[in-house]
């Protein structure tokens, strides 16, 4: 039978959560709804929070990636460039 789950085990404010709660907190949900043990209220409750979570999870990745900086040592001067992950071009792919 799917159980109810009180409004006190729910997260009020997913945009403030800091990025490795926010993480955990999405692990938990996707492991809650993938019990199907849920009603479909609370099912869909989730999801929404879920989904809210993944945004705020990718924009605070996004943040991150653009504060990187990678340290290159040209003709023995170290020079800073903008991080791009291997395999990743100038058309972003």
């Amino acid at each position: 039978m799917p159980r109810r789950v009180e409004s006190s085990e729910t997260s009020s404010d997913p945009e403030a959560a800091p990025f490795e709660s926010a993480l955990a907190r999405l692990e938990a949900i996707v492991a809650e709804l993938e019990s199907g043990e849920l009603d479909l209220e609370v099912s869909l409750a989730r999801f929404e929070e879920g989904v809210a979570l993944s945004r705020h999870c990718a924009e605070q990745l996004a943040e991150a990636r653009q504060r990187i900086d990678v340290l290159v040592e040209e003709d023995g001067e170290l020079l800073e460039r903008p991080f791009e992950p291997e395999g990743e071009g100038e058309d972003g792919c």
